[in-house]
């Protein structure tokens, strides 16, 4: 039998929903007639928060203790630097001074490259949009290719991390202090792509207020990378710790 209210299917003898508490005898009564009450979808049981749990949360069915330790090994890497990230001030420029920041900036030049055609404006963006483009580009194949949902979240960890690294730049348009890649600031050659680009839009006064708007968007992104790790690991935990029936 399926219950009229909530769709939740249990034996005929059943008095009330085991689900939703709901009296059968009561729903029935106070049904017109002719009409045929339909259950209200739940959030859980729609098809989009169904497929994203099989994309997001998908766990394998049987967990290799060495890949579970390695990545409990790198999700507390990731925690221990991405605490470090967020809480240290944006007028730092930790995030430029990082390790991180040479890996991203092959990327960044590559980026000038491939948005050159669509003009100078693009092409000086293109830098910025090169480096964060890269680690969405590993989510998308984690997730749609090798469907590797924690390789997934350690990208989004990335995106997060880009977007902090940004931030520092903008948050220099106006001042040019950073040094750039040739070892030359801003105010010695005419090659800082955020005074560039602000300057064009007009909105070179908004620097200080659109880096922290990047910078606040890597630390929610990372937080919810973390967490997103974090939900993975403890379904691999379980999944690894079940303990099997005996056979007879």
């Amino acid at each position: 039998m399926q219950c009229q209210k909530c769709g939740w299917e249990q034996g005929d003898e059943q008095v009330e929903c085991a689900r939703c508490g709901v009296i059968f005898a009561k729903l029935v009564k106070a049904s017109r007639p002719g009409s045929i009450a339909r259950p209200r979808p739940l959030v859980q049981d729609s098809a989009w928060f169904r497929l994203a749990g099989d994309w997001l949360l998908t766990t394998e069915e049987s967990v290799n203790p060495f890949h579970f330790a390695g990545r409990v090994l790198v999700f507390f890497v990731l925690v221990l630097w991405g605490w470090r990230f967020m809480t240290t001030p944006l007028d730092t420029n930790y995030t430029g001074e990082s390790f991180l920041h040479l890996v991203n900036l092959p990327f960044h030049e590559a980026g000038h490259l491939l948005f050159m055609p669509f003009g100078r404006f693009m092409t000086i963006l293109g830098g910025s949009l090169g480096q964060i483009l890269m680690p969405l580009v590993c989510l998308g194949t984690f997730l749609l290719k090798t469907r590797d949902p924690f390789g997934g979240s350690v990208a989004l960890w990335w995106t997060a991390e880009n977007f902090m690294d940004v931030a520092p730049y903008i948050n220099d348009a106006r001042a040019m202090d950073l040094l750039l890649l040739g070892g030359f600031t801003g105010k010695e050659v005419d090659a800082h792509d955020w005074n560039n680009l602000l300057t064009m839009l007009g909105w070179l006064q908004y620097d200080h207020g659109l880096a922290k708007l990047s910078y606040g968007i890597g630390t929610v992104s990372m937080l919810l990378a973390l967490a997103w790790g974090a939900i993975l690991l403890h379904r691999q935990y379980r999944l690894a710790t079940r303990v099997l029936p005996r056979p007879p």
